[in-house]
């Protein structure tokens, strides 16, 4: 099939003249996780993960992704033409430098990419990578998907619904407000939104464009006194409309946003160049102001209100998990998906519950340690009453977003089990248990969960923390806790996520994962400080945790949050299942 569709491809590829055609895995919105429409590299390549590039010549295709999806994508691009590209790996070449060598006695040296689900950044980027090699020239106005995918699935057509104001804490004229006030500091008159979250968290709007986030397919041109939202009109219900006209937002079809950027009348506009597509970019006559969105921050920094609904989610999430983890124990003959499947029902009975956050990550033994393993019925297998199971899960709730992963001890475990899973921990505990000042990034804060894990030669690649939405995108910037330079500050109001991990291909892996409130600690003469609220409610198994390896202070922690776990849920559960929580709780 994959073959099929490269020679489809080349067929084009050869009548426009070009020697090669790059796949991002964006769509128009440079979306993290894309509708169906837009899943052109995964169509192209096989390749189903979340982050990765995928680039065919006439001759040859490679794959570029990252350390989280080293071992799925080997497994997926096997019996393919595409080479796997592994990101921050030494010696593993650029897409420009593979380009370069590839098209080195190529007659055409141009390449094609659709600029309408680039990034300005990235394509200009990549013009300047291009011409270094060898005169490569980069085309942008050809969609070569719109020829050779058939059968490609439509942009969805979902209708939105308003969120309360009572969840999201601020009405959306008064978010617009705010935006108009910070673009003015960045001598902005106005600016294009096209970040879809961005967008669903300024009008207190959701949707179901995209599996697993509440966000709509539309833009949202805001000037000095008015916005308007390009959607496609079907997807508005007539009391949504009424809603945007109270807030001073009209309606607009999804496909006249050009026709609306050619007829801005400001003076400028500000473009986040990260965010706006290059072929948008294109349109604009008015004078660009060139800088981030003030958007990305200001959601980040949560409401009062939603700090609250994230508190209420995490009870509901925690008893939802309790009762899991407490039927697994009893009924340990299951699989994968079972359990997979198992945990999503618990939480579907919940109130209030609007779906998964993210495809659940149900992984044993040696599935544990593909980062972002999903099963499938082919990769499907049975549990047995001994070592790991890793379980990273999640769901959407009206009132929040969660984000938590367990590693389970199924029965006897080999000794590099333990030495691993205590580590992990005193990672995980060692950042919970930290004081900050104000305003540090999350690069400065990250060694502290990978210290423990330094001393014995153990380290992950993926990041320690990402920002968490509220009944939105389980993973929000600008901050995150990562060892790559992030220079976004740390404020209070601001969830993060603290999920150190070692995967060890071919035998386990381990993860520990709870969600994370960022609240105000302490002022001195030094200036403000910042500490760690827990959000997530679930036991931390302590089975295979190597008690003399843990800190005092260490253990302090973990059966203070352990007693904090059985008595915010304890009322919430049956008498069988409270008296499992106590065990599961009792202090060490």
């Amino acid at each position: 099939m994959i073959a099929e569709r490269l020679a489809l491809l080349r067929q084009e590829l050869r009548r426009e003249h070009l020697s090669a055609y790059i796949f991002p895995t964006s769509d128009p919105h440079q979306s993290e996780y894309t509708a169906d429409h837009w899943k052109g590299r995964e169509w192209i390549s096989g390749f189903n993960g979340s982050a990765g590039t995928a680039v065919v010549t006439l001759t040859s295709a490679a794959l570029w992704t990252d350390s989280r999806y080293f071992i799925a994508a080997a497994e997926q691009l096997e019996g393919t033409e595409f080479q796997l590209m592994k990101l921050k790996v030494e010696g593993t070449p650029t897409i420009a430098e593979w380009l370069g060598k590839e098209l080195a006695e190529a007659a055409d040296k141009s390449v094609g990419i659709d600029g309408m689900v680039a990034s300005v950044n990235e394509v200009e980027a990549l013009i300047a990578d291009l011409r270094n090699q060898g005169g490569i020239t980069l085309q942008t106005n050809f969609d070569v998907l719109a020829r050779i995918w058939k059968d490609r699935p439509a942009i969805p057509t979902n209708a939105i619904e308003i969120h309360p104001v009572e969840l999201a804490g601020e009405e959306a004229s008064a978010k617009l407000q705010r935006i108009r006030k910070a673009l003015r500091t960045q001598h902005a008159d106005g600016m294009l939104m096209a970040a879809l979250d961005d967008i669903a968290w300024t009008l207190n709007l959701r949707g179901a464009d995209v599996h697993c986030n509440p966000v709509f397919v539309s833009y949202l041109l805001i000037d000095s006194s008015a916005a308007t939202l390009y959607i496609n009109k079907e997807k508005v219900p007539a009391d949504v409309e009424q809603y945007l006209q109270r807030q001073g937002v009209r309606v607009e079809a999804y496909e006249h946003v050009v026709q609306g950027l050619r007829d801005y009348f400001e003076y400028n506009i500000l473009l986040d160049p990260n965010e706006v597509n290059y072929a948008l970019m294109k349109m604009v006559k008015r004078e660009v102001v060139r800088a981030s969105s003030p958007v990305p921050m200001m959601k980040a920094v949560k409401t009062e209100a939603e700090q609250n609904g994230f508190r209420r989610a995490m009870v509901r999430d925690g008893v939802a998990m309790v009762k899991f983890m407490k039927w697994l124990e009893e009924n340990p003959n299951q699989t994968e998906i079972s359990v997979a499947d198992k945990l999503e029902t618990l939480r579907s009975e919940q109130p209030l519950y609007r779906g998964l956050s993210f495809d659940t990550i149900a992984g044993y033994e040696a599935h544990g340690a593909i980062v972002h393993y999903e099963a499938t019925p082919e990769t499907d297998i049975p549990l047995s009453q001994k070592g790991f199971l890793l379980l990273d899960s999640g769901a959407q709730y009206q009132d929040g977003t969660t984000d938590i992963t367990r590693t389970i001890a199924l029965g006897a475990l080999t000794e590099e089990q333990k030495k691993v899973y205590t580590l992990v921990l005193k990672g995980h505990i060692d950042l919970q248990l930290l004081h900050f000042p104000n305003g540090a990034t999350g690069t400065q804060l990250d060694a502290i969960a990978r210290q423990p894990l330094w001393q014995h030669g153990l380290n992950f690649m993926h990041g320690t923390g990402h920002g968490v939405g509220s009944y939105l995108n389980v993973h929000e910037g600008p901050h995150q806790i990562r060892m790559d330079w992030k220079p976004a500050p740390l404020r209070a109001g601001m969830t993060v996520t603290d999920e150190p991990g070692i995967y060890l291909e071919g035998r386990f892996g381990v993860r520990i994962e709870n969600t994370l409130l960022i609240v105000p600690a302490e002022e001195t003469e030094c200036g403000r400080f910042l500490r760690f609220e827990t959000l997530t409610l679930c036991p931390i198994d302590t089975k295979p945790i190597i008690k003399e390896w843990l800190t005092k202070e260490e253990m302090e922690w973990l059966n203070s949050y352990h007693e904090c776990v059985f008595r915010s849920l304890s009322s919430h559960l049956t008498s069988e299942e409270k008296a499992w929580l106590r065990r599961a709780t009792a202090s060490i």
